[in-house]
């Protein structure tokens, strides 16, 4: 059985970009993923971007997931806003606290994803499958690695179907995450988020913001490789695919792959570890 493959996609924000969207979305359908997700920016900045894209991914007869944040969100909003995404055809949703905008107070009804999730389920018993999102080297907003985990089982006990991680390179903090996870009842799969490597200086600036770490010897590598856009492509391509086959070897629930909205870095993975044809 092959393995279930997931593409997260965001929001375009002018008609090139949505062109350049829906061509890289269908190169990448040829890998039939299970789903595509759509992100949604900090406070809802994106809610109608994502919505459109959603419904694009729909009408081209893919399932699509919804990312939904609930930082500054009242409870009349999130229940009218998912009986929009319902009627749609979402069955799928990433449910998310958010991050919140500079300068914007917490606000809304609702502090934590957890209370997100349990709402949805009080709302919307089994309409939506719940994907929520993993930290395996913690949240950087966490007090400790035990709160993020503790925080994490939460979202499963509120009603979480699934969870798909950040982005990391180092397997052994997945799969600790993962045994730890188990250890407190935590029995959902924990889907692996897999970032290909275009662009290192992008890769370390999104790294630095969201806590992911790079080892020191990939982060070296690239470093060394100046503005060489050839050798940083060619050398995050090894790295990665080693990455995948190593999770897939160990019996991974999926692969969930950030696609920065590009088909060609993720295809190249899937080639090298033989999954298009059999996908």
């Amino acid at each position: 059985m092959a393995l279930p493959l997931s593409f997260e996609f965001f929001p375009p924000k002018t008609p090139e970009g949505a062109a350049k969207l829906r061509a890289a979305r269908h190169q990448l359908y040829a890998a039939r993923p299970q789903f595509c997700s759509v992100t949604y920016g900090a406070g809802g900045s994106t809610q109608a971007g994502t919505v459109a894209t959603v419904g694009d991914i729909l009408a081209e007869g893919v399932p699509a997931a919804a990312h939904f944040s609930c930082i500054g969100a009242t409870r009349e909003r999130v229940r009218r806003q998912l009986a929009e995404l319902q009627a749609m055809g979402v069955r799928r949703l990433v449910a998310l606290r958010g991050d919140l905008p500079s300068g914007y107070g917490l606000g809304g009804e609702f502090t934590y994803a957890s209370d997100l999730v349990a709402f949805i389920r009080a709302e919307f018993g089994a309409a939506f499958h719940i994907e929520v999102a993993a930290y395996p080297e913690m949240h950087p907003q966490a007090r400790s690695p035990q709160a993020d985990l503790q925080a994490f089982a939460a979202k499963v006990r509120a009603g979480a179907d699934s969870a798909i991680t950040q982005y990391f390179f180092n397997t052994d903090a997945y799969f600790r995450f993962v045994d730890e996870a188990y250890a407190l009842g935590v029995d959902v799969p924990i889907v692996p988020g897999i970032m290909p490597i275009t662009n290192a200086s992008q890769l370390l600036r999104f790294s630095d913001a969201c806590g992911a770490e790079i080892p020191r010897w990939i982060r070296l590598r690239l470093q060394s490789f100046g503005d060489d856009v050839a050798s940083i492509r060619a050398f995050g391509l090894e790295v990665v695919t080693d990455l995948c086959d190593q999770l897939r070897t160990a019996g991974v629930p999926g692969l969930h792959f950030y696609t920065m909205n590009q088909a060609e870095p993720t295809l190249a993975i899937l080639q090298r570890l033989g999954m298009l044809e059999t996908a």
